[in-house]
């Protein structure tokens, strides 16, 4: 369900509990061979003050029926073309957004699992100003992508960091790289590793909840 025509597909839900004036927004990014329902179930357990958009990443994975942000050669390590289009996707997504719902811009959350924690990451560490803060779950940092990131802009700026010690995806060293990264650029940062797979649980959704409504 779009109300505004933008470069990918979408669902969204409205705030339960409105605030005065515009909403603060958190957009949800899946991972591989998912698509914007994925995510967005767990919207009945977020911050009731969120205007909450899911999206669908814009290429279509063969092997489930779902979709993905790029093709991979290893982890980490995209397909250059496919990577650039979702990225600039992804972009005039988030200024799309802006503009078309009644967001507050100063107050835009990414949440991201997997494939799109690594899109999260490549979004905010390009253009800063326009995201409040990162959940990144399950996923890695783009050091590999061709992109330039601004490791000196992120000074501050909220990160919740979520890996399972057991992932057999994505390992756990990515997200420990992670962290040495984000605790070197000096942004104020949240780490928790848990006891799961390639996964979001019920404890790290739990903290997941406590720090979104800290950061409200």
């Amino acid at each position: 369900m779009n109300l505004i025509h933008s470069t990918l597909i979408h669902k969204f839900h409205s705030p339960k509990t409105p605030t005065a004036g515009k909403s603060p927004a958190l957009i949800m990014l899946h991972g591989r061979g998912a698509d914007e329902n994925d995510l967005f179930g767990l919207s009945q357990y977020l911050d009731e003050r969120l205007f909450i958009v899911s999206v669908r990443a814009p290429f279509q994975f063969a092997y489930t029926g779902g979709f993905t942000w790029y093709d991979i050669y290893d982890i980490g390590k995209p397909d250059a073309k496919m990577f650039a289009e979702s990225y600039q996707k992804l972009m005039q997504f988030i200024q799309d957004v802006i503009k078309g719902y009644p967001i507050d811009p100063v107050k835009i959350f990414l949440f991201g699992f997997s494939m799109g924690a690594m899109m999260s990451y490549s979004a905010v560490l390009t253009h800063p100003e326009l995201i409040k803060g990162v959940i990144a779950n399950s996923g890695l940092i783009p050091e590999n992508a061709g992109l330039k990131l601004g490791w000196d802009k992120i000074k501050g700026k909220p990160f919740f960091v979520s890996h399972g010690i057991h992932d057999s995806i994505v390992p756990v060293a990515f997200a420990r790289r992670a962290e040495e990264l984000l605790k070197k650029a000096g942004a104020d940062l949240t780490y928790r590793e848990y006891d799961m797979d390639h996964q979001i649980d019920e404890e790290s959704l739990n903290d997941i909840m406590k720090w979104l409504e800290k950061q409200l």
